[in-house]
């Protein structure tokens, strides 16, 4: 099961136990997060196995077909090994469909229905009170590890792209106050995180329901912009990375940031594809001729901007030429990291109604070709990092490489779990969390291989 790793295994038990399993995107992880704090706040124990525990949640994802199976053999595998479960997430927009998988489930709920989770845990496992007991850290608890955290701004989406059912599952664009973001950034670089990942499910977007509000914060008035919150978040004195983000025209406003220094230059966009044609179908922004003079421009204003992306191949109506224009189209924007899907149906889609279904077999050719183009621009750039010298964040340490200190971490132009590493030699005496200095000594598709600089008195940015 997905649990805190930072949760104290050394107190006693005083009460009821919760099981969890996390499934999903990180936005589903935030949800989680808040659902654990407010149970422990409460005294419950969080159990890391099936066996002992009073009642399971399991937090689903319901996006695509390949998701929902897996979250369904999650619900079984709870009901299986415990049989007290709760069902919340996206998923459990559909509790015909979780009840048809697993009918004596103890209740479903939606995304979001936090406090309704927490009461049907309430039903299944009451726990006694004991106020004087304190069981939850200042930054609540967290499904990654210590040194690095998801802060979600917002919640739900005004887009209605063709693909998607995000606006179905979690509503439209709301926004969380700009001072509760700050103050639970605040805490969590208070507890430790020394990187923070923005998320939301349209970063570019967040405030506009708010009409982007001013508040005051520390001694001067924010918006509730993404820009006024990158600025805020840069004086923590912290890597700050920001994901989801749809290439708005303030996004420009952003770049000068990262070129101080205040944010990482790392941008997350989700292009999708780059024909107009397609990008029109896919009801998404179709100027892909704008986009490229931005991303140069970007550059130019800050050569060291790392551009990661995702792209959908085999849409619906996706032609040979459509599929070549994106392929010349990724050769010319030469982004720093990429990720690709086969398109897949999804329940209550509109682009399930659309005409000409890409053929699996197309789908799968497509893919691999574009995989093939998105390696060798990620080769040659990593390529060009040999020799380096940049700073990590150590994610895990392993002592056993043949007596020699090994370490993973990341630099600046990778997120956790979706870019790639650097495997570090020489790392004797580190830490999960540590940030070090290191020479990069060669490089792959993907990852870099580097030795720790031992030099107490250098001075770096990234």
């Amino acid at each position: 099961m997905n649990t805190p790793e930072n949760i104290s295994a050394e107190k006693p038990s005083i009460g009821s136990k919760v099981g969890f399993v996390s499934l999903g995107c990180p936005k589903a992880l935030v949800d989680s997060e808040r659902i654990l704090t407010k149970l422990r706040s409460e005294g419950y124990e969080i159990a890391a196995e099936y066996a002992g525990s009073d009642v399971v949640i399991v937090n689903t994802c319901g996006f695509i077909d390949s998701a929902k199976q897996e979250s369904f053999s999650a619900i079984k595998e709870a009901m299986n090994e415990n049989g007290k479960v709760i069902v919340t997430g996206c998923l459990g927009v559909d509790e015909g469909a979780v009840r048809e998988v697993a009918p004596d489930v103890l209740a479903v709920t939606g995304p979001q229905q936090y406090e309704q989770v927490v009461s049907e845990v309430h039903k299944a496992a009451p726990q006694p009170h004991e106020p004087y007991v304190h069981l939850v850290p200042p930054a609540g608890l967290k499904l990654t590890p210590r040194h690095y955290s998801y802060v979600k701004i917002s919640e739900g989406c005004n887009h209605r792209c063709k693909f998607c059912i995000i606006p179905s599952l979690r509503g439209d664009l709301v926004s969380r106050p700009i001072r509760a973001v700050l103050r639970e950034a605040e805490k969590l670089v208070e507890a430790g995180t020394s990187e923070l990942m923005i998320i939301s499910q349209d970063t570019s977007a967040y405030g506009l329901d708010l009409k982007h509000q001013r508040e005051k914060w520390k001694d001067r008035e924010i918006r509730a912009h993404m820009t006024d919150l990158a600025d805020a978040l840069g004086d923590l004195d912290v890597w700050v990375r920001l994901h989801y983000v749809y290439p708005y025209p303030h996004v420009d406003d952003v770049i000068p940031l990262m070129a101080e220094g205040k944010i990482l230059p790392y941008l997350d966009i989700p292009f999708q594809h780059a024909s107009p044609r397609v990008l029109r179908a896919m009801r998404r922004p179709a100027n892909d001729a704008k986009v490229l003079e931005r991303i140069k421009k970007w550059r130019t204003i800050c050569p060291e901007i790392i551009i990661r992306s995702t792209f959908i191949v085999g849409f619906p109506g996706e032609t040979e030429a459509d599929f070549d224009y994106l392929l010349g189209w990724l050769e010319e924007a030469q982004l720093d990291r990429v990720g690709c899907f086969k398109y897949e149906a999804v329940d209550g889609a509109v682009a399930n109604e659309l005409p000409d279904p890409v053929p699996e077999d197309i789908k799968q050719d497509r893919w691999n070709r574009f995989m093939a183009v998105s390696q060798k621009i990620s080769a040659d750039k990593l390529k060009k990092r040999v020799g380096m010298e940049m700073a990590v964040l150590i994610d895990s340490v392993d002592d056993s490489q043949n007596g020699e200190g090994g370490a993973t971490g990341r630099t600046y132009a990778d997120a956790p779990e979706i870019d790639g590493q650097v495997h570090l030699s020489g790392a004797e005496g580190l830490s999960e969390g540590d940030m070090v200095m290191a020479h990069i000594d060669a490089s792959d598709e993907y990852d870099l291989f580097a030795t720790v600089i031992h030099d107490e008195d250098d001075e770096w940015d990234w």
